[in-house]
């Protein structure tokens, strides 16, 4: 059987659902992924156990579920030049609903389980649709890049996340078997979390591999959410957020050198609890005015974690969702969401003024992307944008 006779016809999508992309941006999607998600349509099949609400007004993947999955792909790709996105990603997202379900003969009889995929289109495609639309900006460079023409920027984004390391390729496979050749590999990186530390009530961050507890700080409210991470607006991108992704080698010999105590003060925290070097506990915001009787800052002037704090910067908070990658070379797998590109570009441009963790890094991937509002059966997958 060929790949266009597994593929599910868009018009039998429409005609089976009884509307049309109109239609469904009209009556919308009820629910909200980043909360309870959708109420289930007569026609649709029971989530199978441990699933993600993948249909509402964000995408899974995000926040959802609360505590990621340790296993990860990023995968970036260019569209063919001939092909159209709006049709390519209603299909991904209707193949995304398969997958999750446990419906698509493609998983080869594995549980889906907590599988998410989350789908984002570069700069590139963002403009074919409004050059003043969020995500239409491309992501500048930086300090300490060795970036290949190939791992910078993309028209697409797949981030594929599960609890089954085994789900992953699978998944991979096939998105990119429905998609054919309109979707061009550029590169794609595996991530797994560290052990998962406790930070406060159901929350908990991973360990690095520089062994620190790494994403503590973000935005947990749903006020700080609404304010910091989903766009409010235009309404071709309501629901969604901004993601940049950046692959980042660590230099792991040269930082195991250091004392702990030198270690601690790279980052502004203990190593061991998460806890800032101003005191108080893993979830404390740092003291950055907290000084010693001699007048020294107990949390150091060029500390990660005053470098790179929100308000000093004077941006909202970012969602950091970090993986530890060892291919191809130990490092980090950065991906933030945000709903201003700012909040990233002015962070990292006032730590490379002085930032003591940075020399350890050298970034060799990058890209931003804009995360698509959510979709579900009568709101087909970036319709909002390319339909």
């Amino acid at each position: 059987m060929s790949r266009a006779d597994r593929r599910p016809s868009r018009r039998a999508f429409l005609d089976a659902t009884g509307v049309t992309v109109a239609a469904g941006l009209l009556a919308g999607c009820s629910g909200d992924s980043g909360t309870s998600g959708t109420s289930a349509t007569p026609s649709s099949p029971s989530p199978p156990s441990g699933a993600v609400a993948v249909t509402g007004r964000h995408q899974a993947g995000v926040l959802l579920p609360q505590r990621a999955q340790p296993h990860l792909l990023a995968l970036v790709a260019d569209l063919d030049a001939t092909a159209e996105p709006g049709p390519l990603l209603a299909e991904l997202g209707e193949t995304v609903r398969a997958l999750t379900a446990g419906s698509d003969p493609r998983l080869l009889g594995l549980p889906p389980g907590d599988l998410t995929v989350t789908i984002g289109v570069g700069p590139r495609l963002v403009r074919t649709a409004g050059a003043a639309l969020p995500g239409a900006a491309d992501l500048p460079g930086f300090t300490r890049e060795r970036i290949d023409s190939r791992a910078r920027g993309g028209d697409l984004l797949l981030q594929i996340c599960a609890g089954d390391p085994l789900l992953v390729p699978i998944v991979a496979v096939a998105l990119l078997d429905q998609a054919g050749d309109r979707l061009g590999e550029r590169w794609r990186q595996f991530g797994r979390r560290g052990t998962e530390v406790p930070v406060a009530g159901e929350r908990s961050a991973p360990r690095n591999l520089l062994g620190f507890v790494d994403g503590i700080v973000g935005p947990h409210t749903s006020a700080e959410q609404e304010r910091d991470l989903w766009l409010a607006g235009p309404p071709e991108v309501a629901g969604g957020t901004l993601a940049v992704v950046r692959r980042m080698e660590l230099d792991l010999t040269r930082f195991a050198a250091l004392s702990v105590a030198e270690q601690e003060a790279v980052f502004g925290r203990r190593r061991a609890s998460g806890v800032p070097l101003s005191g108080g506990d893993i979830a404390s915001a740092p003291g950055l005015g907290a000084k010693t009787p001699e007048g020294r800052y107990l949390v150091p002037v060029d500390a990660h974690v005053r470098r790179a704090n929100p308000t000093v910067v004077g941006v909202g908070h970012m969602l950091r969702r970090s993986y530890s990658i060892d291919d191809p070379a130990p490092g980090l797998l950065f991906i933030s969401f945000q709903n201003d590109l700012r909040t990233f570009t002015a962070t990292l441009t006032r730590m490379e003024t002085s930032d003591a963790l940075l020399p350890f890094t050298t970034t060799t991937a990058s890209g931003t992307f804009l995360i698509l509002p959510g979709h579900g059966p009568r709101r087909p997958l970036g319709s909002s944008l390319f339909g």
